[in-house]
């Protein structure tokens, strides 16, 4: 959208800002844009993050007496919208060098209107942290990764380890300052970042600054290419990279000294920025980085992954739940690495932990349990495939093989005996085709009465029928034949269908007969099922040493 197009229908509005408006949840203007035909169409955006007209949407919840009076917040969010449009991080670091003291020179009319008029009631502080949810929850909405989520800044401060108030904190890709600020928020805390886009290196500065955090410097350029801190050694280095870039400088950089353990390929920028962050930290220093979950596991990074464990590097690699990263739906991870206090390889009896919390939902602890962890020596890491995917390995050592194999196999043995007991024993018959004589049609019993339907299975509606007895007559071989269309699919076709006259005695005898033969069948494919199961778990227990044949 231009901006033209946005100034000619005013401030737009998202439907999470809607909900705000009207003091309900997002999923209630969902509902809204689903039941009502008069609902305001989308003035621009997206199919799946449409912006609606602020005075449309302020007309139709007037209308349907939903609306609340329209916060100045909110009215300075909408006119940054209208004037900055896809640029709101320029908007944010010119309304925050406002409320820092600088002039306002630039500054579109209506933003610097509403915006003097709101730092008169509000502190600047709380004014700069409003608009800053309110561009985080934007970006969200929007699918971008131009900001971590809140997600992701919850779980790399939950497995930071625990600093001095004078420690140092960097992050060599910090953004708008997010995650940087909210893992090194105690005062006293030295803040180190860079980012490569100007605008957000200077909103996270000034943030900085309004939140009276002295300790914290932000400078604009590319960490990669131009590092701007090459003498820093920090404590803790915290970073969710740019992923999937795979223009990050590999060939200018190839005889760079951070790369010590190996070159990054192309593909692997993640690495290359694993292995900035690393060579910030000094003896005993911490790195947290927000990897895709492809990193772990991916040929071209198997070498450096190998480094990582051998030298005693990598620490910890936590799964995260999916929806962690709002902005997209793959996985991550988080990698906990340390440096070493003394180089040098491992010790061979050290371990990496492994913690696997995908199963659990983005919004719950991020304490594991007992199940959903394992210490893995490194030597069992260092195959082939190098895979740090936490999942592989506590399947692994979690499962209880011998107990499986024992009740799988118990379970088997009841089966099969249970077999043997309903097998029906049949005495000689009159012969082939001696059935075939008084017989009657589905469709005859259809129409007098004594058949009726249930889905698709036709049952007895009369005392003079026995639905097994009717049920495993059609069946039979010449009724399935009967029922079989030219393309070979059977269906049960009651016109075509026919079955021998009995009294009601033949009928149960018969019936019985067939019922013990469903319930043979059933069992067949209950022995089938577990005999694939047991043989499944036997071949993986065996090959990961959990079962062992007799002597």
């Amino acid at each position: 959208m231009t901006d033209n197009a946005a100034s000619s229908v005013g401030p737009l509005v998202t439907g999470s800002e809607i909900a705000r408006l009207a003091g309900v949840t997002r999923a209630a203007v969902s509902n809204w844009r689903r039941r009502y035909d008069d609902f305001p169409a989308p003035a621009a955006g997206a199919a799946n993050s449409p912006l609606y007209a602020l005075a449309e949407v302020q007309e139709w919840l007037d209308r349907q007496r939903k609306g609340q009076e329209v916060s100045p917040e909110v009215e300075l969010w909408q006119a940054m919208r209208a004037a900055y449009g896809e640029q709101m991080v320029v908007g944010l670091a010119e309304v925050a060098g406002v409320l820092a003291g600088e002039p306002e020179a630039g500054m579109p009319d209506d933003v610097a209107g509403r915006l003097q008029a709101l730092a008169r009631a509000e502190a600047p502080v709380d004014l700069v942290n409003g608009l800053t949810e309110r561009f985080m929850d934007s970006a969200r909405r929007a699918g971008s990764d131009q900001v971590t989520s809140e997600r992701v800044v919850r779980a790399v401060c939950h497995f930071a380890p625990r600093l001095s108030d004078d420690a140092t904190v960097f992050d060599p890709a910090c953004g708008i300052g997010v995650l940087l600020l909210s893992v090194g928020a105690v005062e006293g805390m030295r803040c180190r970042g860079q980012e490569m886009d100007a605008d957000s290196a200077r909103f996270a500065q000034l943030r900085a600054d309004l939140l009276g955090r002295s300790g914290v410097q932000v400078v604009a350029g590319d960490s990669l290419r131009a590092d701007e801190w090459p003498a820093l050694r920090a404590d803790l280095v915290v970073c969710d990279p740019p992923a999937g870039v795979t223009e990050w400088g590999r060939e200018e950089l190839l005889l760079d000294s951070r790369w010590e353990l190996g070159t990054p390929s192309k593909a692997e920028g993640e690495l290359a920025w694993l292995q900035h962050a690393y060579a910030h930290t000094g003896p005993g220093g911490h790195v947290l980085m927000v990897m895709p979950a492809s990193v772990a596991y991916r040929k071209a990074g198997r070498r450096i992954r190998a480094e990582l464990v051998r030298r005693g590097i990598m620490r910890q690699v936590v799964a995260l739940p999916p929806g962690t990263a709002t902005s997209h739906a793959l996985p991550i991870h988080l990698w906990c690495l340390q440096r070493p206090e003394n180089p040098g390889n491992a010790d061979a009896g050290r371990t990496v932990r492994m913690v696997d919390l995908t199963g659990n939902s983005p919004d719950d602890g991020l304490e594991p349990r007992p199940d959903q962890f394992a210490d893995v020596p490194l030597i069992e890491l260092l195959d082939d495939t190098v895979d740090l995917t936490p999942g592989s390995h506590i399947r692994v050592r979690q499962r209880d093989y011998p107990g499986e194999y024992a009740a799988l196999r118990k379970e088997l043995e009841g089966e099969i005996r249970r077999l043997a007991a309903i097998l029906p024993a049949f005495a000689p018959g009159s012969g082939p085709g001696s059935l075939d004589g008084a017989t009657t049609s589905v469709a005859d019993l259809v129409r007098a009465g004594l058949v009726t339907y249930e889905g698709s299975e036709p049952v007895s509606a009369s005392e003079q029928l026995d639905t097994d007895y009717l049920q495993g007559f059609l069946r039979s071989s010449g009724n399935t034949r009967r029922a079989t269309s030219a393309s070979g699919t059977y269906r049960l076709d009651s016109k075509g269908s026919r079955i021998p006259r009995m009294g009601m005695d033949e009928q149960r005898r018969y019936g019985s007969a067939f019922r013990s033969l469903s319930a043979l069948e059933e069992a067949m494919r209950r022995v089938g099922e577990l005999s694939r199961q047991l043989a499944e778990v036997a071949r993986d227990g065996l090959a990961t040493g959990a079962l062992a044949p007799e002597e």
